[in-house]
């Protein structure tokens, strides 16, 4: 009988042990690429002086004094939204604020929050709609530097606080100093 042409491979026969081994192999791989992780991403900006400046979270609305006159109720948050608006690095917060009423449909304050050069403190930096406007604010978004609401509103003293009858889309934008108001579209009935 003539000898095989190809030698006798029988190393690759695998085996249930050929297996495990294989197997334990891609559990350390795996692992090990688990625990060597990169650190966190962490945004800077330069601060005064040229020494880079970690950003910081957004103010927490829960934490800020409210320019609201509630006579003695709770202020509630009803909403809030953060990004960056003054394009500092640094994220503000947008908070639409109401008297807790015990019935009815009390008017909404939109107001944006930054924190204080110094210290913790959250403050309020701008009113973007008055509580005297009697509107409440249905949408609230931060998107691209812009705050965008949707605000109802009523046609008249007539109209039940319950149920209001005008739909306005505002934005607002960050320019020279101060927040400019636009209309996304005009005051509508609803």
């Amino acid at each position: 009988m003539q000898p095989p042409a190809v030698p006798d491979l029988a190393h690759t026969h695998a085996r249930p042990v050929h297996w495990l081994a294989t197997a334990t192999a891609m559990a350390a791989v795996v692992a090990a690429a688990g625990l060597l992780q990169p650190g966190p991403a962490t945004a800077t900006t330069a601060a005064p002086g040229g020494e880079p400046a970690v950003a910081r979270p957004a103010p927490d609305a829960s934490s800020a004094d409210y320019p609201l006159k509630c006579g003695g109720a709770p202020v509630k948050i009803a909403q809030r939204a953060s990004g960056d608006l003054d394009g500092d690095g640094n994220p503000e917060t947008v908070a639409v604020v109401h008297c807790e009423a015990g019935s009815g449909t009390p008017p909404h304050a939109l107001y944006v929050l930054t924190h204080a050069k110094t210290g913790p403190h959250v403050r309020v930096v701008a009113t973007l709609v008055e509580p005297s406007r009697q509107q409440n604010v249905a949408e609230l978004a931060v998107r691209d530097g812009a705050v965008t609401a949707t605000l109802l509103g009523y046609s008249s003293p007539e109209v039940p606080s319950c149920c209001p009858d005008e739909r306005e889309d505002v934005s607002w934008r960050w320019k020279g100093g101060s927040f400019v108001r636009a209309a996304r579209s005009d005051a509508q009935r609803v």
